[in-house]
Protein backbone atom coordinates (compact mmCIF):
# COMPACT_ATOMS: atom_id res chain seq x y z
CA UNK A 1 0.00 0.00 0.00
CA UNK A 2 1.57 3.68 -1.06
CA UNK A 3 0.63 5.13 2.14
CA UNK A 4 2.59 2.19 4.15
CA UNK A 5 5.35 2.37 2.10
CA UNK A 6 5.44 6.79 2.26
CA UNK A 7 4.85 5.95 6.22
CA UNK A 8 7.77 3.62 6.55
CA UNK A 9 10.62 5.93 4.01
CA UNK A 10 9.70 8.95 6.38
CA UNK A 11 9.64 7.29 9.63
CA UNK A 12 12.95 5.78 8.53
CA UNK A 13 14.41 9.70 7.89
CA UNK A 14 13.32 10.80 11.08
CA UNK A 15 14.97 8.03 12.70
CA UNK A 16 18.20 8.46 11.26
CA UNK A 17 18.03 12.24 12.44
CA UNK A 18 17.30 10.89 16.52
CA UNK A 19 20.40 8.85 15.82
CA UNK A 20 22.70 11.34 14.34
CA UNK A 21 21.00 13.77 17.64
CA UNK A 22 23.29 12.62 20.81
CA UNK A 23 21.28 15.78 22.95
CA UNK A 24 17.97 14.02 21.69
CA UNK A 25 19.41 11.00 23.58
CA UNK A 26 20.89 12.34 26.15
CA UNK A 27 16.83 14.24 27.33
CA UNK A 28 14.97 10.97 26.67
CA UNK A 29 16.73 8.70 28.25
CA UNK A 30 20.47 9.52 30.64
CA UNK A 31 18.18 12.45 32.43
CA UNK A 32 15.41 10.40 33.33
CA UNK A 33 17.71 7.46 34.34
CA UNK A 34 19.52 9.90 36.49
CA UNK A 35 16.88 11.13 37.95
CA UNK A 36 15.97 8.03 39.02
CA UNK A 37 19.39 7.12 40.52
CA UNK A 38 19.44 10.85 42.40
CA UNK A 39 16.01 9.69 44.10
CA UNK A 40 16.84 5.93 44.87
CA UNK A 41 19.99 6.57 46.51
CA UNK A 42 19.58 10.28 47.90
CA UNK A 43 16.10 10.95 49.16
CA UNK A 44 15.08 7.21 48.55
CA UNK A 45 15.57 6.35 52.35
CA UNK A 46 13.39 9.24 53.95
CA UNK A 47 10.39 8.14 51.54
CA UNK A 48 8.31 5.61 53.22
CA UNK A 49 6.13 3.66 50.33
CA UNK A 50 5.64 0.56 51.80
CA UNK A 51 8.11 -1.30 49.56
CA UNK A 52 11.37 -2.97 49.94
CA UNK A 53 13.17 -1.49 47.33
CA UNK A 54 12.18 2.53 46.21
CA UNK A 55 13.08 1.50 42.85
CA UNK A 56 10.38 -0.67 42.50
CA UNK A 57 7.74 2.07 43.59
CA UNK A 58 9.59 4.49 41.68
CA UNK A 59 10.07 3.48 38.00
CA UNK A 60 6.54 3.70 36.42
CA UNK A 61 6.64 7.57 37.39
CA UNK A 62 10.28 7.66 36.21
CA UNK A 63 8.96 6.07 32.51
CA UNK A 64 5.92 8.39 32.10
CA UNK A 65 8.41 11.46 32.75
CA UNK A 66 11.03 10.24 30.41
CA UNK A 67 8.26 9.96 27.44
CA UNK A 68 6.61 13.24 28.44
CA UNK A 69 10.22 14.18 27.87
CA UNK A 70 10.93 12.23 24.70
CA UNK A 71 7.45 13.81 23.01
CA UNK A 72 8.51 17.11 22.92
CA UNK A 73 11.31 16.36 20.22
CA UNK A 74 8.31 15.51 18.15
CA UNK A 75 6.90 18.94 18.11
CA UNK A 76 10.13 20.43 17.72
CA UNK A 77 10.76 17.99 14.52
CA UNK A 78 7.61 18.80 12.90
CA UNK A 79 8.20 22.71 13.72
CA UNK A 80 11.45 22.67 11.76
CA UNK A 81 9.96 20.67 8.95
CA UNK A 82 7.33 23.31 8.83
CA UNK A 83 9.94 26.58 9.01
CA UNK A 84 12.47 24.72 6.58
CA UNK A 85 9.76 24.35 4.12
CA UNK A 86 9.78 20.43 4.13
CA UNK A 87 6.56 20.25 4.21
CA UNK A 88 5.96 22.12 1.28
CA UNK A 89 8.24 20.08 -1.05
CA UNK A 90 6.95 17.09 0.67
CA UNK A 91 3.14 17.92 -0.71
CA UNK A 92 4.68 18.91 -4.58
CA UNK A 93 5.96 15.14 -4.20
CA UNK A 94 3.54 12.11 -5.24
CA UNK A 95 3.07 10.90 -1.27
CA UNK A 96 0.36 9.68 0.49
CA UNK A 97 -0.39 13.32 2.42
CA UNK A 98 -1.26 11.17 5.83
CA UNK A 99 2.56 9.69 5.70
CA UNK A 100 3.66 13.05 6.78
CA UNK A 101 2.24 13.01 9.98
CA UNK A 102 2.52 9.43 10.56
CA UNK A 103 6.72 9.17 9.80
CA UNK A 104 6.86 11.33 12.51
CA UNK A 105 4.28 9.85 14.93
CA UNK A 106 6.14 5.99 14.46
CA UNK A 107 9.35 7.87 15.13
CA UNK A 108 7.95 8.80 18.47
CA UNK A 109 6.37 5.67 19.51
CA UNK A 110 9.67 3.32 18.71
CA UNK A 111 12.22 5.96 20.05
CA UNK A 112 10.51 6.05 23.35
CA UNK A 113 10.06 2.73 23.77
CA UNK A 114 13.40 2.48 23.54
CA UNK A 115 14.17 5.16 26.42
CA UNK A 116 11.75 3.10 28.40
CA UNK A 117 14.02 -0.07 27.33
CA UNK A 118 16.53 1.77 28.48
CA UNK A 119 15.55 2.64 31.97
CA UNK A 120 14.16 -0.33 32.77
CA UNK A 121 17.57 -2.68 32.26
CA UNK A 122 19.31 0.25 34.07
CA UNK A 123 16.67 -0.20 37.06
CA UNK A 124 17.05 -3.88 36.82
CA UNK A 125 20.90 -2.98 37.71
CA UNK A 126 19.92 -1.55 40.87
CA UNK A 127 17.69 -3.87 42.53
CA UNK A 128 14.15 -3.47 40.45
CA UNK A 129 12.36 -7.08 40.61
CA UNK A 130 8.56 -7.83 38.96
CA UNK A 131 6.45 -10.76 39.94
CA UNK A 132 4.08 -9.95 36.60
CA UNK A 133 4.17 -12.56 33.92
CA UNK A 134 4.28 -12.01 30.00
CA UNK A 135 0.51 -11.18 29.99
CA UNK A 136 1.03 -8.61 32.37
CA UNK A 137 4.26 -6.74 30.59
CA UNK A 138 1.88 -6.83 27.68
CA UNK A 139 -0.30 -4.99 29.49
CA UNK A 140 2.16 -2.89 30.47
CA UNK A 141 3.56 -2.50 27.32
CA UNK A 142 0.34 -1.59 25.99
CA UNK A 143 -0.61 1.23 27.97
CA UNK A 144 2.76 3.15 27.79
CA UNK A 145 2.08 2.50 23.82
CA UNK A 146 -1.57 4.14 24.55
CA UNK A 147 0.17 7.03 26.91
CA UNK A 148 2.95 7.68 24.14
CA UNK A 149 0.39 7.94 21.24
CA UNK A 150 -2.09 10.33 23.05
CA UNK A 151 0.81 12.83 24.53
CA UNK A 152 2.34 12.01 20.85
CA UNK A 153 -0.60 13.57 19.29
CA UNK A 154 -0.97 16.45 21.58
CA UNK A 155 2.60 17.30 20.64
CA UNK A 156 1.40 17.55 17.05
CA UNK A 157 -0.52 20.10 17.37
CA UNK A 158 1.86 22.93 19.15
CA UNK A 159 4.43 21.25 16.55
CA UNK A 160 2.37 22.98 14.21
CA UNK A 161 0.81 25.88 15.20
CA UNK A 162 4.02 27.33 17.15
CA UNK A 163 5.96 30.45 15.78
CA UNK A 164 9.16 28.94 17.23
CA UNK A 165 11.20 26.13 18.63
CA UNK A 166 11.25 27.38 22.52
CA UNK A 167 7.45 27.55 21.72
CA UNK A 168 6.92 23.74 19.71
CA UNK A 169 8.71 21.98 23.06
CA UNK A 170 7.22 24.37 25.85
CA UNK A 171 3.80 22.66 26.08
CA UNK A 172 5.82 19.53 27.65
CA UNK A 173 7.04 21.14 30.59
CA UNK A 174 3.85 20.70 32.58
CA UNK A 175 3.27 16.98 31.39
CA UNK A 176 7.37 16.53 32.69
CA UNK A 177 6.28 17.57 35.91
CA UNK A 178 3.16 16.23 36.28
CA UNK A 179 4.08 13.18 38.19
CA UNK A 180 5.81 15.47 40.55
CA UNK A 181 2.09 15.80 41.73
CA UNK A 182 0.75 12.13 41.73
CA UNK A 183 1.71 8.80 43.15
CA UNK A 184 4.49 8.61 40.91
CA UNK A 185 7.17 9.39 43.97
CA UNK A 186 5.12 9.12 46.91
CA UNK A 187 1.73 7.79 48.27
CA UNK A 188 -0.86 10.51 47.47
CA UNK A 189 -2.05 10.26 51.36
CA UNK A 190 0.74 12.31 52.32
CA UNK A 191 -0.53 14.99 50.76
CA UNK A 192 -2.50 18.28 51.84
CA UNK A 193 -6.03 18.02 51.08
CA UNK A 194 -6.43 20.00 48.09
CA UNK A 195 -2.82 18.81 46.14
CA UNK A 196 -4.33 15.03 47.08
CA UNK A 197 -7.70 15.41 45.36
CA UNK A 198 -6.13 17.09 42.14
CA UNK A 199 -2.94 14.47 42.50
CA UNK A 200 -5.94 11.29 42.80
CA UNK A 201 -7.89 12.61 39.37
CA UNK A 202 -5.47 13.20 37.16
CA UNK A 203 -3.87 10.89 34.66
CA UNK A 204 -0.90 10.04 35.89
CA UNK A 205 -2.36 9.01 39.40
CA UNK A 206 -4.67 6.32 37.63
CA UNK A 207 -1.70 5.07 34.68
CA UNK A 208 1.39 5.00 37.20
CA UNK A 209 -1.06 2.70 39.73
CA UNK A 210 -2.39 0.80 36.96
CA UNK A 211 1.61 -0.39 36.16
CA UNK A 212 2.38 -0.79 39.66
CA UNK A 213 -0.77 -3.16 40.26
CA UNK A 214 0.55 -5.35 37.07
CA UNK A 215 4.30 -5.14 37.94
CA UNK A 216 3.65 -6.56 41.46
CA UNK A 217 0.23 -7.90 42.44
CA UNK A 218 -1.58 -8.17 39.23
CA UNK A 219 -4.50 -7.27 40.08
CA UNK A 220 -5.53 -3.76 39.04
CA UNK A 221 -9.57 -3.76 39.65
CA UNK A 222 -11.12 -0.53 38.10
CA UNK A 223 -7.94 1.71 37.73
CA UNK A 224 -7.32 0.14 34.88
CA UNK A 225 -10.29 1.50 32.89
CA UNK A 226 -9.80 4.95 34.52
CA UNK A 227 -6.21 4.68 32.80
CA UNK A 228 -7.23 3.34 29.40
CA UNK A 229 -9.92 5.70 29.65
CA UNK A 230 -8.11 8.66 29.76
CA UNK A 231 -5.53 7.65 27.39
CA UNK A 232 -8.31 7.02 24.68
CA UNK A 233 -10.25 10.20 25.71
CA UNK A 234 -6.84 12.50 25.00
CA UNK A 235 -5.76 10.70 22.00
CA UNK A 236 -9.32 11.16 20.28
CA UNK A 237 -9.37 14.86 21.19
CA UNK A 238 -5.50 15.40 20.72
CA UNK A 239 -6.45 13.44 17.03
CA UNK A 240 -9.03 15.75 15.70
CA UNK A 241 -7.56 18.73 16.71
CA UNK A 242 -4.22 17.71 14.97
CA UNK A 243 -5.78 16.94 11.55
CA UNK A 244 -7.50 20.12 11.53
CA UNK A 245 -4.45 22.09 11.78
CA UNK A 246 -2.46 19.64 9.65
CA UNK A 247 -5.21 20.10 6.83
CA UNK A 248 -5.03 23.98 6.77
CA UNK A 249 -1.77 23.68 7.23
CA UNK A 250 -1.89 21.80 4.12
CA UNK A 251 -4.27 24.05 1.93
CA UNK A 252 -2.40 27.26 3.24
CA UNK A 253 0.89 25.49 1.58
CA UNK A 254 -1.09 24.60 -1.75
CA UNK A 255 -2.37 28.37 -1.64
CA UNK A 256 0.96 30.32 -0.98
CA UNK A 257 2.32 27.68 -4.09
CA UNK A 258 -0.07 28.78 -6.15
CA UNK A 259 0.43 32.62 -5.79
CA UNK A 260 3.93 31.71 -5.99
CA UNK A 261 3.88 29.94 -9.81
CA UNK A 262 0.83 31.70 -10.54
Amino acid sequence: MKAIRDTRILFGRSMRHILRSPDTIITVAIIPIMIMLMFVYVLGGAIQTGTDNYVDYLLPGIILMAIASGIAYTAVRLFTDVQKGLFQRFHSMPISRSSVLWGHVLTSLVSNAISVVLIILVALLIGFRSSAGILEWLAVAGILLLFTLALTWVAVIPGLTAKSVDGASAFSYPLIFLPFISSAFVPTDTMPTAVRVFAENQPVTSIVNTIRALLYSGSVGNEIWIALAWCVGITVVAYIFAVLKYKKTILFLIFTRNMFFR
